[in-house]
């Protein structure tokens, strides 16, 4: 059986090339409400938009479901990504060459789109936000803005244009960003068989994925083998000795250790080797018949240091030259990630941009052809989630000293999409969503609030749903005096929360609502390029 992300798709199938001119126009501000979808939907997630009107998530991605996992959906169709071997080894030239001038197309295509003008604005998020909870909202849910995950592309592809970027799907595994993702030509980091699954049952080629986790499960490796995926990285011999039983024509990457002190989660104790090893490492892959295609590294997820880009490309270029040595040079280098989700005062992309781009021309200048590759996560991912919580209980507690304070429970926690306080030492901030029928909105840090009359502020926490005393989001912070029932909102909670997500006490997963902005004015320019360039990833929803 030819796997799914092989497949020919027959004429009766309605296609979707993402983003046509049709998809623009049929992306209004007219939010896309979600519903729970089955598991037996086996479709590519994201099916024909018929008309200018928003359609019902079930129909719209059939594989967006509020908890279970949509990596669990994408994990089911196992039996046929595992029957890729021979297919895979017939028409695997022809597919790169396709992925390749499509990717350049929508690349080009890309990088022209009006960066400011495609994510959502606040006021239009929150006037969508209060739509839900005038409509009976109870759950907690996310607005997905697909726009700003355009606008995080084109912004990519504005400041580091050498870079392709992988985006690394373990950040946030939604299968509706993962397809507008290879649409718009992104290609993707994968670290287990079920991420590479995931990506292989939205249309993207096996070409397009590297599978960036230093020490694989050997199930997982030889899954790779069989799908046609050959990029890979390494960091030991014993890793080496691995890839050359079980996927011995894979290439690979040598990932060193680089200075990620400046980070919000290193990596260097547990991945990279160091530089006094390299040569050895090198001595090894040729021992055991693996070519080493380059090198790779990670600064740490959540770099604030563009000197930290800089230092470990010129510790990449140091390899380079070793390898050239023995007589095996190197043609890849991958950046990694580390890119921040958002900008602040202190830091911006457009600063690390601007040290990596003549750090790369300085030691890789376009005469030695080196692809750049990169693996960001959280840069693409962060700003397209929202998430709207309930408060559903309140209470006043009393300290040693007499002071009042107000602890309020909202539907979600450290168990749910606030995981990242825990394990990406996140400070989340948020406002107080509008009541509806009224116009007023109060800042959460501090309170301010667009009313006639502006409350008195009250120190307050704000705690999770589950019966664990740990699970408190906010310790500390000052609100005016909120009823149960209304509702607070956290933006920019597109990485590192949904992915790690569990249902602990039962409690489920928020709801998930896709939205976008007039998309058509924002991409009309570009539609035939994005027409073009996506024709080889068309996606299909057959009957």
């Amino acid at each position: 059986m030819v796997p799914m992300h092989m497949r020919r798709l027959p004429k009766a199938c309605s296609l979707l090339r993402l983003p046509t001119l049709n998809v623009a126009k049929a992306l209004s501000t007219q939010p896309l409400s979600c519903a729970r979808a089955p598991l037996a939907h086996r479709t590519p997630p994201l099916h024909v938009l018929q008309s200018a009107r928003a359609q019902p998530i079930r129909e719209l991605l059939p594989y967006a479901d509020f908890g279970v996992s949509p990596i669990t959906a994408a994990a089911t169709n196992a039996t046929d990504a595992a029957a890729a071997t021979t297919a895979t080894a017939t028409t695997s030239a022809t597919a790169a060459t396709a992925a390749t001038a499509a990717t350049a197309t929508a690349s080009d295509a890309a990088s022209t789109l009006p960066a400011a003008s495609l994510a959502s604005s606040e006021h239009e998020l929150v006037s969508e936000m209060t739509k839900h909870v005038r409509n009976g909202a109870e759950e907690p849910f996310f607005m997905i803005d697909l726009g700003a995950a355009y606008a995080r592309v084109a912004l990519w592809r504005a400041h580091l244009p050498r870079v392709e970027p992988f985006y690394a799907v373990k950040c946030n595994p939604d299968l509706a960003l993962l397809s507008l993702f290879a649409s718009l030509g992104v290609n993707f980091d994968c670290a287990s068989r079920a991420e590479m699954q995931a990506v292989f049952s939205v249309g993207v080629e096996p070409e397009r994925v590297v599978y960036a986790n230093p020490c694989k499960q050997p199930s997982h490796l030889r899954f790779a083998k069989e799908n046609g995926v050959q990029l890979s990285v390494f960091d030991s011999e014993a890793e080496l000795v691995k890839t050359a039983a079980a996927h011995p024509s894979c290439e690979l990457l040598l990932r060193i250790k680089v200075d990620d002190s400046k980070a919000q989660c290193v990596m260097s104790d547990k991945y990279g080797a160091p530089l006094s090893q390299a040569a050895s490492l090198l001595a090894a892959a040729a021992k055991h018949d693996v070519r080493v295609r380059g090198v790779s590294f990670h600064v740490g997820s959540g770099c604030y240091s563009p000197t930290a880009f800089v230092d470990a490309i010129t510790r990449a270029a140091h390899v380079f030259e070793m390898a050239a040595d023995r007589g095996t040079p190197m043609d890849i280098l991958d950046i990694g990630g580390g890119f921040p989700g958002s900008d602040t005062p202190e830091l911006a992309f457009s600063d690390i941009a601007a040290a990596i781009r003549p750090a790369l021309d300085a030691h890789f200048p376009e005469s030695r052809k080196v692809r750049f590759i990169a693996e960001p996560g959280r840069f693409l991912a962060a700003k397209t989630h929202t998430l709207a919580v309930n408060i559903i209980g309140k209470k006043t507690a009393v300290d040693a000293n007499g002071k009042r304070h107000t602890m309020y429970y909202v539907n979600d926690g450290l168990y749910g999409s606030f995981n990242n306080v825990v394990y990406d030492h996140a400070v989340p901030e948020f406002k107080v969503l509008p009541e509806v029928g009224t116009g007023d909105t109060c800042n959460g840090s501090d309170g301010t609030c667009r009313t006639a009359a502006k409350p008195p502020l009250e120190s307050c926490s704000i705690w999770g749903p589950t019966c664990d005393g740990f699970d408190c989001i906010v310790k500390s912070t000052r609100l005016p005096d909120l009823e149960v029932g209304r509702w607070l909102y956290f933006p920019e909670m597109g990485a590192y929360t949904s992915a790690a997500g569990s249902t602990f006490n039962g409690m489920p997963q928020p709801d998930k609502h896709f939205f976008a902005r007039a998309a058509a004015d924002a991409f009309a320019v570009n539609a035939a390029a994005f027409d073009e360039a996506s024709e080889p990833r068309a996606m299909a929803a057959c009957a």
